[in-house]
This record gives C-alpha cells, structure tokens and sequence, in this order.
C-alpha cells in the first residue's frame, strides 16, 4: 500500500488523533511538519487548519474525514461499531470534540496553557482561561455522562471517537485547571488513564514526534 503522509505540528491534538488511528492499524506513516498559516500550509489546506493527510495521491483534509477514510482503507482493527445505536454515538461524541471540546474552551484553556507559552513563549490570559470554565464543566459533564461506566465512548471497544477526544482530553490533564475539571468525574479520568497506555498514545506524544521530525530531517 502506498505510504500515508501526515502534514502536521507534533502539537496539534487533531494531527495526533490521525497519527494515533495510524498507530493502532499499525500502518507506516510519514509525519511532514507544517508551519502553522505558513504558504506551503494553506497551499495544502485553504482555511489554514491542521492536519492536511494524503495517501496515493489523494489529499485530504478534515480529522473526521480523514480518521473514516483510515477505518474504510485499513479496516483491521475496525473502529467504527457495527451497532447503529454505538456507531450514532461515535459520531456524536466525534462532533462534540469539534464544536465543544475545542470551541471555546481547547482552543482557549489549552492555547493559553500549553501551546502558546510552549510554541510562542507567551503568558497565559487568565482571563480568557476563566470565561472558558463554564462551558468547559458543561462539556465535561456529557462526556462523563456519555462514557457511563463503560470503558470506551461507544460500549466495549476502541473507537474512532475515542482516538478523537483523548489528544485533547490530555492536554487539559497538563493545566492548572485538570483537577477542577477532572475529579468530579472519575469514569472520565480513568478513562484517559486507558486511551493514555495505549501503545498508539504513548507513540504520539509532543516529545516522541518532535524526535520523530528531527531524525527525519
């Protein structure tokens, strides 16, 4: 099979979340760093997002998209349910990530926290972080109560959701805000805890990446 190409940063929670799907179809894969909005980036991707995917001359962009057309082409393991009812829920937790999880509250706790004073050496706007709380709770409660007790987003085994939250699910476990956030929902964190000693997680950190784009170089 011609081999996967994953333009992305090793800090995007969104490129790891495909580079994570790659990992546990165990599937080669070539990481190309992006300049965030540089030229060569919105070349590849006119609203300047990340990551940008191709394979066999086909260019992709989009995570959903990207992690369904990995489960089409590599469907072993699968990770979409076969169950209606546990593939509706997938998508659902999947659209959360996009227009909850990250909007308005990853794109500020997280930016402010981890990537801006890490990427850009700038300090956090307190402010920002605390008008973002509110809806931070709400997001966490549902995906508490989603999760229930079982061990993945949709029942007993891995699925696309759960590779879509939980890179960003642990950016936040690296805030000041992780434990206001975190221990009224222990089904939550333990959860994590699995999706983080998964070898496809362990492989896809910052720093593993980051190495992995210096050796390449």
């Amino acid at each position: 099979m011609a081999e996967f190409t994953v333009h992305s940063h090793p800090g995007s929670p969104f490129g790891r979340a495909v580079m994570a799907t790659l990992e546990e179809k165990r599937a080669p894969f070539v990481l190309a760093r992006l300049v965030p909005k540089s030229p060569e980036h919105l070349a590849l991707h006119p609203f300047g997002r990340i990551p940008v995917f191709e394979h066999d001359g086909f260019r992709l962009y989009e995570t959903q998209a990207i992690l369904r057309y990995l489960d089409r082409v590599l469907p072993s393991p699968p990770l979409t349910p076969d169950d209606p009812k546990r593939a509706a829920r997938m998508d659902q937790v999947m659209n959360i990530n996009d227009w909850y999880l990250f909007q308005d509250v990853g794109n500020v706790i997280i930016f402010h926290r981890v990537v801006g004073p890490r990427v850009m050496g700038t300090t956090p706007d307190e402010e920002a972080i605390k008008a973002a709380m509110p809806k931070a709770h709400v997001v966490f409660a549902e995906l508490a109560r989603l999760l229930g007790q079982q061990p993945y987003f949709a029942g007993d085994a891995l699925s696309l959701a759960d590779l879509m939250i939980a890179p960003a699910m642990a950016f936040f476990r690296q805030t000041p805000e992780w434990p206001a956030l975190g221990t009224p929902h222990p089904n939550l964190v333990a959860w994590l805890d699995r999706m983080e000693g998964r070898p496809s997680m362990q492989a896809t950190t910052w720093e593993r990446l980051t190495a992995r784009v210096a050796q390449a170089a």
